[in-house]
């Protein structure tokens, strides 16, 4: 069922705000403590954010509340993914630099502890290990999406190996999470999906019109410690997620 357009562009509107406060709470709130503080404000903003969204979370398979720190990776399906993952474990993440430069959501990326991959040097490659590197050895809880793009959650591209290289070199647990998007009568849902020549706009409108959405997020495997060869490390963890999106 989708909600009545009038309604629609109320909660994107809303939305709009939402990003207005999240921005005005990092530049005035987010350095007065410490680590425990930022994730305790990204929880409450991102739960804020997707009941706005009318997205509710569910923790799937595995038991969530372990996953304290180390390499958190999983497919990639739409933006909303980080907002999802903070919701249940608030963590930095590893993005794309294209992403500093959206309006807002760049500004808000480049303030809270973001890793940015700038591609087409070996020495940007070597410097954005060094910054994963640092996040992990300071006991964070870091995100990559190793398939290095978006789908719409009905397939699950190849793992890239090279950023599992940092969980191995920092020795610390790599998590395996699988997201997946689901209506209210369980039915896989494709309305979030940030794919093709879809802008941030109506991303968030599709996501409005289809009402009622369930994130799942699953632990799907872990490995502590780390297996010592990043791309049977990938492999081992592309297994775990493609076989926990099967069983949803």
């Amino acid at each position: 069922m989708r909600t009545y357009r009038p309604f629609v562009g109320l909660r994107l509107l809303l939305v709009g705000l939402h990003l207005i406060y999240g921005a005005l709470q990092v530049a005035l709130l987010f350095r007065l403590g410490g680590a425990p503080w930022r994730q305790r404000l990204k929880r409450l903003w991102s739960r804020q954010l997707l009941a706005l969204l009318g997205i509710r979370v569910a923790a799937g398979e595995g038991d969530l509340a372990r996953v304290a720190e180390g390499l958190l990776v999983g497919n990639h399906i739409s933006f909303v993914d980080i907002f999802v993952i903070n919701a249940l474990l608030p963590s930095a993440f590893v993005a794309k630099s294209e992403v500093a430069r959206w309006p807002l959501i760049g500004w808000l990326s480049r303030h809270t502890d973001t890793v940015f991959i700038e591609r087409g040097s070996r020495r940007a490659a070597h410097r954005t290990h060094r910054y994963m590197l640092a996040a992990l050895g300071a006991g964070s809880r870091l995100v990559i999406f190793p398939e290095g793009t978006t789908t719409a959650g009905d397939k699950l591209l190849p793992f890239h190996a090279a950023l599992f290289q940092s969980a191995i070199d920092a020795a610390v647990p790599v998590h395996a999470l699988a997201l997946s998007y689901h209506r209210a009568d369980g039915a896989r849902s494709e309305a979030p999906a940030y794919i093709d020549d879809i802008d941030l706009p109506r991303c968030l409108i599709s996501v409005l019109q289809a009402g009622g959405l369930v994130a799942r997020v699953t632990l799907a495997a872990s490995f502590d410690p780390p297996q010592a060869d990043r791309r049977h490390l990938a492999h081992r963890a592309h297994q775990a997620v493609a076989a926990a999106l099967a069983r949803l």
